[in-house]
């Protein structure tokens, strides 16, 4: 399945870890927004739009993402969380959204991008 025509919003503030994020969802032919490090820069680039979906860290610098998550599922535009907290740490509107557990690998993006393809019914 590819995710070549897939726009991803990635909302995390530890840099490396965005690098990372980004560098790997290029090398499967993702095209990447942000990486947005705050709430603010977050809920300016959903007004923005033009992404498909969203990687949402959890916790943005002591700043809970719970508005961002509001604000994407208000728009109808998907997310996966991104959290070394577990389920635990999610917004309790959200408990029910996808996870990815930190420390993840490259493949448990993409193969959670892929699923999410597949669920919405768009296999490609």
């Amino acid at each position: 399945m590819t995710l070549s025509d897939l726009t991803v919003l990635i909302v995390e503030d530890e840099p490396l870890i965005a690098m990372s994020v980004e560098d790997a969802l290029l090398d499967r032919g993702v095209r990447c927004l942000g990486p947005a490090g705050s709430v603010s820069a977050a809920l300016t680039l959903i007004e923005t739009g033009g992404f498909d979906i969203a990687l949402l860290d959890v916790n943005l610098r002591g700043e809970r993402v719970d508005v961002v998550a509001d604000r994407l599922a208000e728009a109808g535009i998907p997310f996966i969380f991104t959290t070394g907290h577990g389920t635990g740490g999610l917004p309790d509107a959200h408990r029910a959204r996808p996870v990815i557990g930190k420390p993840f690998r490259d493949f448990d993006l993409t193969d959670a991008l892929a699923r999410h393809r597949r669920v919405e019914g768009r296999p490609r």
